[in-house]
């Protein structure tokens, strides 16, 4: 095997090269050619809640925690302190103070793992231990300066008080659902391995050795049979072949696909990645057993087993709350900003043609599911093309005048902010296409292998294929490659300010309206 740079990983397993052969040939897995096994099916129906980063969880307990110090503390001064003394700066001062002390405390305690979490006499000890050693300090520092006779005794044990039973009430609420979360398997990393046999044995065998091991295996994959590949390794069934994996991996909530295959079997390995990049997880190569060693720092790892990182899930954990907050703060406000627009759009539509003024139609959403869309009809309601199995040309017949201005203006897109506030589009993103959108009598995913790899993320109602001209008619396959191609530009470049950015060009590359019929 050609391993290139021996001390750069990327030079074997090449990920953008791996999506750029999946777009430039033509598709071998046809839609819903793929059937589950029994055993298979009641896997993904176990795994099917979408599971709970424990790094997010972190972080919101930790913003929770933080806030309730600080209003404790101003809490009991207003009530204790104001009404005899009257405002003072060093008192709100000390509260926030004892807010950072706190998570400090909090983190150096290692009340944030989840190890810890979910165990209540446990976490609570620690978190009590931490909050008195935040006093002691606050104590001490107060009398080495000689300004504890400038603060109220009361003011100060009346904090640590009702600092100790919020911490304790609390943290027996968290440590309850941390245990709720658990059973249901939705605060660990799952992970599916591929390939099976004595790899995947001596994989499992060292995962499961690891006393901080998160990773929760929910079966095996491979298309060999035999004894190279038996029913059962490692007390994990075998639940089928790497076509069925990813119809697996688009029913149940996976975070990880470990690769048990050896770095030498490149040729194999490359063509499974071809079939799975197109899923919203993480994709490691298993390195345990490779005599062949990189530098440590292009090693993950889980305890001491390594990993080689091929793929990492977009827009996961702190980035996916921080973008979903983003969805909601602009397209409330644009909802209420446009709100004269979409009653104005409503109002002609039901004026010039009968029927109803939003029209549903069907299309590919987050890993793959179907989602109901809206947007205000621009066709007469006989005519309404509900699977958009004929795409709309210059001219066309079945759009109405009012249909054919709002179509220009993009002002029919303008009911998807709601299914934004559902959570089901997302502002910025690859568009959604209609679930059987045709080009020269193809479906889309058939034209481009790997078409799907754009459902790794939610859909937008606008985005960097159309800020990039990408928008309108799609009547030959090289639009619908180039649409795919800026798709999974956005996907590996995402961020907050990338969103901005094709925000607030969007009205502007709006006014060209040569492609919107």
């Amino acid at each position: 095997m050609d391993v290139g740079d021996p001390q750069d990983p990327k030079a074997t397993f090449n990920a953008s090269a791996v999506m750029a052969q999946s777009i430039t040939s033509k598709s071998e897995d046809k839609r819903g050619s793929v059937e589950l096994s029994d055993r298979a099916e009641q896997v993904a129906s176990q795994f099917a809640q979408n599971p709970i980063s424990p790094f997010v969880l972190a972080a919101v307990l930790r913003i929770i925690e933080f806030f309730a110090v600080v209003i404790i503390g101003l809490g009991v001064y207003f009530a204790y302190v104001v009404p005899m003394d009257g405002v003072k700066t060093s008192y709100l001062l000390t509260c926030f103070v004892g807010g950072i002390l706190a998570l400090v405390a909090l983190q150096a305690a290692d009340s944030y793992q989840i190890t810890s979490l979910r165990t209540n006499v446990l976490q609570i000890g620690r978190v009590l231990g931490a909050w008195a050693a935040i006093f002691a300090v606050l104590a001490l520092v107060a009398f080495f300066t000689r300004v504890s006779e400038f603060y109220s005794r009361v003011w100060f044990g009346g904090w640590f008080m009702l600092g100790a039973v919020f911490f304790v009430v609390f943290r027996s609420f968290v440590a309850a659902m941390v245990r709720r979360w658990a059973r249901e398997g939705r605060l660990e990393r799952r992970a599916v391995i591929v390939g099976g046999g004595k790899n995947a044995e001596d994989l499992i065998i060292s995962l499961e050795a690891q006393a901080d091991n998160d990773i929760r295996i929910c079966g095996i994959f491979d298309d060999r049979q035999g004894d190279r590949s038996p029913p059962m390794v490692a007390g994990y069934p075998k639940l089928g072949t790497i076509a069925e994996l990813v119809e697996f991996g688009r029913r149940a909530r996976i975070d990880m696909l470990i690769v048990s295959l050896p770095i030498s079997a490149e040729s194999r390995v490359l063509s499974l990645l071809k079939k799975v990049w197109v899923l919203p997880v993480d994709i490691r190569l298993s390195a345990h057993t490779n005599k062949l060693r990189f530098r440590s720092r292009s090693y993950s790892y889980v305890g001491a087993v390594p990993f080689l990182d091929v793929f990492d899930k977009p827009i996961a954990d702190w980035d996916s709350v921080m973008k979903r907050g983003f969805d909601i703060l602009f397209s409330s406000l644009a909802l209420v900003f446009l709100s004269p627009i979409m009653l104005a759009a409503a109002i002609a539509i039901k004026l010039e043609s009968k029927g109803p003024v939003i029209f549903r139609q069907k299309r590919f959403g987050f890993n793959n599911e179907v989602i109901e869309v809206l947007k205000f009809r621009s066709m007469y309601t006989e005519m309404t093309d509900h699977d958009a199995k004929k795409v709309v040309t210059k001219n066309d017949p079945r759009v109405t005048k009012v249909g054919r201005f709002i179509r220009k203006t993009s002002i029919d897109e303008l009911p998807q902010l709601v299914n934004v506030l559902k959570g089901e589009l997302s502002l910025v993103g690859p568009r959604p296409h209609a679930v059987n959108a045709h080009t020269e009598n193809q479906l889309w995913d058939e034209v481009v292998d790997g078409y799907f790899g754009r459902h790794k993320v939610k859909p937008g109602v606008t985005g960097w294929a159309q800020i990039n001209g990408w928008r309108g008619e799609v009547d030959n396959e090289e639009k619908i490659r180039c649409r795919v191609e800026h798709d999974l530009y956005y996907i590996e470049n995402w961020s907050v300010l990338f969103d901005l950015y094709i925000l607030m060009i969007t009205p502007f590359k709006l006014l060209n309206t040569e492609n919107a019929y």
